[in-house]
C-alpha cells in the first residue's frame, strides 16, 4: 500500500469540487474561514475555480472541467493534499478524464465522503494508494474545530490518533445563520453489535485493512473498470479485510439486495469485521429495521457487524483511512478504531 506523504507546515492543500460546488453565501463565509483558520496553523490553501460553481444540482461543471481541474493540483509539486469541496452527484463523469497515472507517479492524500467514494474507493482498491473518506472541506470552517476535525488534520500530518466513539451526534442536517457553526449534537451515540454477536459476547476486538464508503455509490461502481476490489481483496486477504459501509439513502429492500449482491461477488471474503454507519434517509414499507436489511445478507457470514458507528453523512465522523490496517474494539456502545502498521 502506498502512503502519500503526510503534510507538513508551508505545504499546500489543494481544494477542489469533483462532484458539487459550492454556491450558498454562507457555504462561501465558511470555506473562507476554513482558509483563514489552514492559513494561520502555516498552510497554503488553493481553490480551483469549479469550487464557488454550481452548473447543475449535484455538479459543478462537466467531466472533462472537473478532471481538468483536479489534474491540474496532482501536476503542482507544491500541493501535498488534495480535499473534496463537497459531495453531490455524478462524480462517475469525470472519471475517464483523471490522470492516474499523475497520481501514482507523485501520490497525494485525497479526501472526501459521499459522491467522493469514486474517486477514494477507485484511488485504493484499483492504484493502491491511500485516501481518506472524511469530511469535506467545510467542516474545517466551522468557528472552533470539533474533536472530529482536529483528529482529522492531525492525522493528515501523520501523527498516530486513536479515535474514540464521540458522544453525541447531529440526527439532521442542521440550521446555518452565521455559515461557521459546529455540529447540533443533539442525539447519543451507541454503537449496537448485531443480535448474533450479542448472544455471545459484549466485547468484540478485529483488526484488518480498512475498505469501503458510501454504499449508494459502490453498487454501481461495483463491476466497472474503476473498481480494483477483486485485486485489493486478493493482494491484503492475509491481512484480512474491515468494511465500513454507510447510505445516503436507501430503502430495506435495496439494502437487502445491495448488501446480497455485494455479498454473492465476492466483496465480504476475508472479512473480519463490518461496521455501519448511521444512515441519513431510511425507508421501510415491510416493518424491517435497518439492522434486519443488512443482516439479510450478511447474517450467514458469521463475523462481527457494528451499527451506528461515527462516519458518513452524520457528524461528527471518524477519519477513515483506506488501505490503512486498523484495529476495532467495540464494548457497552462505545467504539475505537486506532491505525497500526501500513
Amino acid at each position: 500500500m502506498i502512503f502519500p506523504k503526510y503534510i507538513q507546515k508551508n505545504d499546500t492543500i489543494g481544494v477542489t469540487a469533483v462532484s458539487d460546488g459550492v454556491g450558498n453565501e454562507l457555504d462561501h463565509k465558511r470555506f473562507y474561514n476554513a482558509k483563514k483558520t489552514l492559513e494561520k496553523k502555516g498552510y497554503n490553501i488553493v481553490f480551483t475555480d469549479d469550487v464557488f460553481k454550481v452548473a447543475e444540482k449535484g455538479k459543478s461543471a462537466d467531466g472533462k472541467t472537473r478532471a481538468d481541474e483536479l489534474n491540474a493540483l496532482l501536476a503542482d509539486d507544491k500541493v501535498t493534499a488534495i480535499i473534496s469541496a463537497k459531495g453531490g452527484n455524478f462524480l462517475n463523469e469525470m472519471l475517464e478524464y483523471v490522470d492516474f497515472e499523475k497520481m501514482t507517479a507523485n501520490p497525494k492524500w485525497f479526501q472526501g465522503y459521499s459522491d467522493n467514494t469514486c474517486l477514494v474507493h477507485t484511488l485504493t482498491t484499483k492504484y493502491d494508494i491511500a485516501s481518506i473518506y472524511g469530511s469535506n472541506f467545510g467542516e474545517f470552517g466551522m468557528e472552533k474545530w470539533h474533536t472530529s476535525v482536529e483528529n482529522n488534520f492531525r492525522i493528515l500530518c501523520g501523527e498516530g490518533v486513536v479515535q474514540q466513539s464521540f458522544e453525541k451526534y447531529q440526527a439532521g442536517f442542521g440550521e446555518r445563520i452565521t455559515g461557521l457553526e459546529g455540529y447540533s449534537e443533539d442525539s447519543d451515540v451507541e454503537w449496537k453489535l448485531d443480535e448474533q454477536t450479542k448472544k455471545k459476547t459484549d466485547y468484540v476486538t478485529f483488526s484488518g485493512r480498512l475498505i469501503g464508503g458510501c454504499l449508494d455509490v459502490l453498487i454501481f461502481l461495483q463491476g466497472t473498470k474503476y473498481d480494483g476490489t477483486e485485486q485489493f481483496l486478493r493482494k491484503y486477504k492475509e491481512d484480512g479485510i474491515i468494511w465500513y459501509l454507510e447510505s445516503f439513502e436507501t430503502t430495506a429492500e435495496s439494502m437487502m439486495m445491495f448488501m446480497w449482491k455485494l455479498k454473492e461477488v465476492g466483496w465480504f471474503q476475508y472479512t473480519k469485521g463490518v461496521m455501519l454507519g448511521r444512515p441519513l434517509f431510511y425507508r421501510d414499507s415491510m416493518e424491517t429495521s435497518y439492522e434486519e436489511s443488512v443482516m439479510y445478507a450478511l447474517g450467514s457470514l458469521d463475523i462481527p457487524v457494528v451499527f451506528d458507528c461515527d462516519f458518513g453523512h452524520l457528524g461528527p465522523r471518524f477519519t477513515m483511512v483506506n488501505g490503512a490496517m486498523a484495529t476495532v474494539e467495540v464494548r457497552n456502545g462505545k467504539g475505537r478504531l486506532v491505525y497500526g502498521n501500513h
